[in-house]
């Protein structure tokens, strides 16, 4: 946690002068009681009204001097917490962007979401909360000593002896809370994977009927949390009476024993009054310190998951002397390239070496599991590969920045990934520059224009959330659409158009060559008739390369090809 809010240091002129705020605050606070006791001892027995009103004045003007730094502490504590917690959302976001599909994974989405907000709050809560208190409580506790001690130094063992009992209850206390305060953020970690889970899937869960077993999941995972927290709760809430108790009995011990103080005359009114006062401002500074202990835990459990993701060593990333191709062409090379994924006994892709030319169309087809989506997630370096080379344009990828390598690739997913917002800003997504012309010429190749016009507001209307609002297959054209719109050298195309009509599939695909005459084009898919014409096709099966040329070489030599393409048609529509 030291090492979370060593980011401080960027504010520390802040951070100085909410400690002077704070001093002055104390201070202010030490004084009253002292010029209280002096009212009393002075101005009441001497009937010196003169005496009672300057004091008086005087003890105003502190008050005031005191709120005013209060004021002013309060106001640089917010700014400079705020301003921290800024910065360590954004430097945790901007790592969570730079983390490889595979890491990504490994972490899991709930928990990344979840140290990104819930975690990063508990650091929020307690940067605030340590910045007002955690310098006032020590300040206050100490000057409320040796004031205390200077008014009276035999009734100062009351309050030592109180502060003994009380920092022992503070000791238990967290003993038995912190390792709870560790769970807490696991099992909210575990709450969000369920919901999650069953928000997503919300059709599924209800096409088969698992509606109450999800409900059950989530009641667990809702009750286990909920216990959790009742526990501790249940803890820090039979604490905060007891030392309630604790302060009102040493108030009347301090009577008590003031009392005969006062009667045997080595202890004036003024003084006891001025001493309950200090005793208050030191137990009261034990409970800030109290409340702080019940925050550190949980805070410190957060600051531990925030900094194992800050601390993760990326495995993409940008070599220190990045090169340029240098030309923009798209030529697209594989070299004896081997893929393992973490964790697995073999190869899920084995010694691939292929060329994709530019001008040209490169089909890529295979079974499920044949590692087709796999090979074309390493050409933008979404993962690299264990051995062997890729190549753009005659430079190594790896030699070449992220930036640069996907800046010359448009790529659209398996999975079509919408964006809140308009239909124009999901085109324009990967380049804001983009004009009206190109715009429309993107969404005609992609075949989005026909239904565009349909809609209520044209290229104004606004994508729900996951693009609910949309099919499934003008979700993947406007993909398509978004990918063509930035004019790339190299264009992957991820079974992308498995859920258009053979219809549009055809329009498009007639379209999409004229339109990437000069382009590198990769096409995976399962359906045949999508890459028949392709200039090249690359037959994986498991992992390995079973074959390579066009539709009717391979229908010849190729037996893996044959039975995926007789699986589909018959003999005489593959002729």
């Amino acid at each position: 946690m030291i090492k979370l809010f060593k980011g401080m240091k960027k504010y520390k002129f802040q951070v100085v002068l909410v400690f002077v705020f704070t001093f002055m605050k104390v201070l202010a606070e030490l004084m009253l009681p002292t010029l209280m006791a002096d009212i009393v001892n002075i101005g009441i027995r001497n009937e010196d009204i003169a005496f009672i009103m300057k004091t008086g004045v005087v003890m105003l003007g502190i008050a005031l001097a005191g709120t005013g730094s209060d004021i002013l502490k309060a106001y640089l504590s917010a700014r400079v917490s705020m301003s921290f917690v800024t910065d360590l959302r954004r430097k945790l976001f901007t790592k969570v962007q730079s983390l490889s599909p595979g890491e990504f994974d490994e972490t899991g989405t709930s928990s990344l979401i979840t140290r990104t907000t819930n975690d990063v709050t508990q650091i929020q809560n307690l940067s605030i909360m340590g910045l007002r208190m955690m310098i006032r409580a020590p300040l206050m506790a100490i000057g409320g000593v040796i004031m205390a001690v200077s008014k009276n130094p035999g009734l100062s063992t009351l309050i030592l002896t109180v502060v003994l009992v009380l920092a022992a209850l503070i000791g238990i206390v967290a003993s038995i809370t912190i390792p709870l305060f560790k769970k807490m953020q696991t099992k909210v970690d575990n709450l969000n994977r369920v919901l999650r889970e069953r928000l997503t899937g919300i059709r599924v869960i209800r096409a088969f009927n698992r509606t109450a077993y999800e409900r059950d999941r989530f009641t667990e995972a809702n009750g286990d949390l909920t216990d959790n927290a009742l526990k501790v709760n249940r803890i820090m809430a039979s604490m905060f009476p007891m030392i309630i108790l604790l302060m009102n009995f040493t108030t009347i011990a301090i009577v008590w024993r003031g009392a005969g103080s006062i009667d045997v005359g080595i202890l004036e009114i003024g003084d006891m009054m001025a001493f309950i006062q200090y005793a208050t401002m030191i137990l009261f500074a034990l409970v800030m310190m109290t409340m702080m202990f019940t925050m550190i835990p949980r805070a410190s459990a957060s600051a531990v998951r925030i900094n194992e993701i800050l601390d993760m060593e990326t495995a993409i990333t940008d070599p220190d002397d990045a090169k340029t191709p240098d030309e923009k062409r798209g030529l697209l090379e594989f070299r004896n390239v081997c893929f393992k994924y973490e964790g697995a006994e073999e190869n899920a892709l084995e010694n691939i070496s292929f060329k994709a030319m530019p001008g040209e169309v490169t089909g890529i087809i295979g079974s499920t599991g044949s590692g087709k989506s796999t090979l074309i997630n390493m050409i933008p370096r979404f993962f690299d590969p264990c051995d062997g080379s890729i190549f753009v344009d005659g430079t190594d990828i790896r030699e070449m920045t992220q930036r640069d390598l996907r800046n010359r690739i448009g790529l659209v997913p398996q999975k079509a990934v919408l964006f809140t917002g308009s239909v124009r800003d999901n085109i324009i997504f990967g380049d804001k520059t983009i004009d009206e012309d190109r715009l429309m010429v993107s969404a005609a190749v992609s075949q989005s224009e026909e239904f565009i016009d349909t809609l209520s507001d044209g290229y104004n209307f606004q994508i729900s959330q996951g693009g609910t609002n949309l099919s499934g297959g003008q979700k993947q054209r406007l993909s398509i659409a978004r990918a063509l719109a930035g004019r790339k050298e190299i264009y992957i195309f991820d079974d992308s158009f498995s859920a258009l009509d053979f219809k549009t599939d055809a329009a498009l695909r007639r379209a999409l060559k004229k339109d990437t005459e000069d382009s590198t084009v990769i096409i995976v898919t399962q359906r045949v008739n999508t890459i028949m014409d392709a200039d090249n096709i690359i037959v994986l099966e498991k992992g390995r390369l079973a074959g390579m040329g066009k539709h009717r070489e391979l229908m010849k030599d190729n037996q893996v090809y044959r039975d995926i393409v007789l699986s589909q048609m018959s003999e005489e529509e593959s002729a």
